[in-house]
């Protein structure tokens, strides 16, 4: 049986030309799939009894429950997903990590909720600092998977961000994130605002330069450091898609008004966080409206990197600060449950 989940409103107009059902249908569809929610083709009551039944005999919703979840001292909660098929011998799995806007003292201040998604079982690239990146590359996630992982969390009425920097290269699976993008963000589909989602990428140029003209989300490079040869020990990527090119197609698209570009840092003591650091970041990001977040490195395991100092952190922060890039240290968040940044592994333990 096939899944409708995920499918856009030109697929789903296919599928009710292929069983007979009038065009309009493919609205109503999406219309359950997207805004109503449900979970069996039984309840899409508006269609007629028999073309729910021609639906149902080759197609189901096909939304999956999460298998397990994990809650942190800090209110953020980490989503086990399996993926493929059910009756895999060795069914493959995904984490999705739903993080409560924090108040004074860490504690959930409002309903506001950021969701960060996968986009990939594993991943092909292996960034060094990555737990995801070490367990290397097991699947793509389809367009439904994606989307699966935002309406079957228990919070999933208060999703207010969306970012897709959970497992994987969202990039190295380009058609089905910018499908999903799509769904989310169509007034036939969940009617998202574009600027309330952000994708992350080490910088895959061709699916990088396809997002950049067909959706109006806001982006996040994985930088790490402006010198290119000290990228590419962090970030083997680099020697593929040189952050210098992947600068140039950034400059070539318009980031004013409400869209975004951010450059994620981890910041390594003594590594990537000297005067020198700062200094040539100021120079290559020059002229482009952009912001830093600065992350600490969450140590994994078998990988032997410094972690910050909290007093080299804060002066990082301040030259750069200094120098007139928009900079900014992120809280880490969900550290306990090992669902903070690059300690994702797809095992929900």
């Amino acid at each position: 049986m096939q899944s409708l989940f995920g499918k856009t409103v030109e697929e789903l107009r296919d599928i009710a030309g292929q069983l007979g059902l009038p065009v309009y249908a493919s609205r109503q569809i999406a219309d359950w799939l997207y805004r109503k929610q449900v979970l069996t083709v039984s309840e899409m009551t508006n269609l007629s009894l028999k073309n729910r039944d021609l639906l149902s005999e080759r197609f189901v919703v096909g939304r999956r429950p999460c298998i397990r979840l994990q809650r942190s001292v800090d209110g953020t909660v980490k989503y086990l997903f399996h993926i493929g098929a059910p009756d895999a011998a060795i069914p493959q799995a995904v984490e999705t990590v739903a993080i409560p806007e924090a108040g004074d003292g860490g504690a959930p201040a409002s309903r506001r909720l950021t969701v960060c998604v996968s986009s990939q079982v594993g991943c092909k690239l292996g960034c060094r600092f990555c737990m995801t990146g070490k367990q290397g590359f097991h699947g793509q996630l389809s367009t439904g998977d994606i989307l699966n992982q935002l309406v079957s969390i228990e919070e999933h009425d208060r999703v207010s961000n969306i970012v897709f920097m959970g497992m994987g290269e969202p990039f190295d699976n380009t058609d089905a994130v910018l499908s999903a993008i799509r769904i989310l963000t169509a007034e036939w589909g969940m009617g998202m605002s574009a600027h309330r989602i952000t994708v992350s990428t080490v910088g895959v140029l061709p699916g990088l330069k396809r997002f950049l003209v067909e959706s109006s989300a806001h982006l996040a490079i994985s930088l790490h450091s402006p010198f290119a040869e000290e990228r590419r020990s962090l970030v083997p990527a680099q020697a593929v898609w040189p952050l210098s090119e992947v600068l140039t197609a950034i400059r070539g698209c318009d980031f004013g008004h409400q869209r975004r570009v951010s450059f994620e840092y981890i910041v390594f003591h003594g590594l990537n966080d000297t005067p020198r650091h700062s200094k040539e970041l100021a120079r290559i990001l020059n002229g482009l409206r952009c912001r830093i977040n600065l992350l600490r490195f969450h140590e994994i395991p078998g990988i032997s990197l410094p972690a910050t100092e909290e007093a080299s952190l804060l002066r990082f922060r301040d030259s750069l600060v200094a120098k007139g890039i928009v900079t900014t240290i992120r809280a880490s968040r969900g550290q306990d449950i090992a669902a903070a940044c690059g300690m994702l592994a797809g095992k929900g333990e």
